[in-house]
């Protein structure tokens, strides 16, 4: 079976966006994975198709109407086991780790927010898990889903070219990744790691070993932290 993606959004045009290029727009050409969007103003009853109302205790901007997207949700998942993931900057921060549990299923079915967000009652009655990628503002959950959604089709059975592409990338093994060399050997006066053409696979390894835990230390000193919590645990 393969993964199924469903979005709820006031602007399905905006999907499968860069998902229908390169290697993830080839697997959804396959079939390896699927993508079906909802337009949630399909499920406003009022002749204009309104879809939001203001914020209740007054406030600036507007709050999708919760009957609306309550319908929208029920036709999108119905009774289905797949996670009900709501993009917001509230949410749990996105992880590695949640990407390769959401991954492991039978597919997501993903709303995207507008105006100053949806009805909190929706939240709670349809079990949406929100789900933060960073600690900013965007104008909308449909790029935020892109990103959700790259991070997961990228790592399905035979999407990448060659499935240890995702090995020894950053996050996999809880530190950023290494840096990257190629051809030629020499440029703009910059050579290669003799190391890395050394043909010592274990002195290889050994490096980036060392050149992860020296990024990581420098640039993300938390996912050390982390480590050691867990180790300790």
């Amino acid at each position: 079976m393969s993964f199924r993606a469903t979005i709820l959004t006031l602007y399905p045009e905006m999907f499968p966006g860069h998902l229908g290029l390169s290697l993830a727009g080839k697997a959804l050409a396959r079939g390896d994975w699927t993508l079906d969007t909802v337009q949630i103003r399909d499920f406003a009853t009022d002749r204009h198709r309104t879809v939001d109302d203001t914020p209740a205790g007054g406030g600036a901007g507007m709050v999708l109407k919760p009957d609306v997207l309550g319908r929208a949700i029920d036709h999108a998942s119905g009774d289905d086991a797949r996670p009900r993931l709501l993009m917001s900057p509230r949410g749990r921060p996105l992880t590695q780790e949640r990407v390769r549990e959401l991954a492991s299923g039978d597919g997501v079915t993903i709303v995207c927010g507008r105006f100053e967000g949806i009805d909190q009652r929706v939240i709670e009655a349809r079990a949406l898990e929100e789900v933060s990628i960073g600690d900013y503002i965007l104008s909308g959950g449909e790029p935020a889903a892109l990103v959700l959604l790259d991070a997961i089709v990228r790592i399905l059975p035979g999407v990448m070219g060659n499935d240890l592409s995702g090995v020894h990338e950053s996050f996999e093994g809880g530190l950023l990744e290494h840096p990257q060399y190629t051809r030629p050997q020499e440029w703009e006066g910059r050579e290669i790691p003799a190391v890395l053409t050394s043909g010592n696979h274990g002195a290889i390894d050994r490096w980036r070993r060392d050149e992860a835990l020296s990024l990581t230390k420098e640039r993300r000193p938390d996912l050390l932290a982390k480590a050691a919590t867990i180790r300790k645990g």
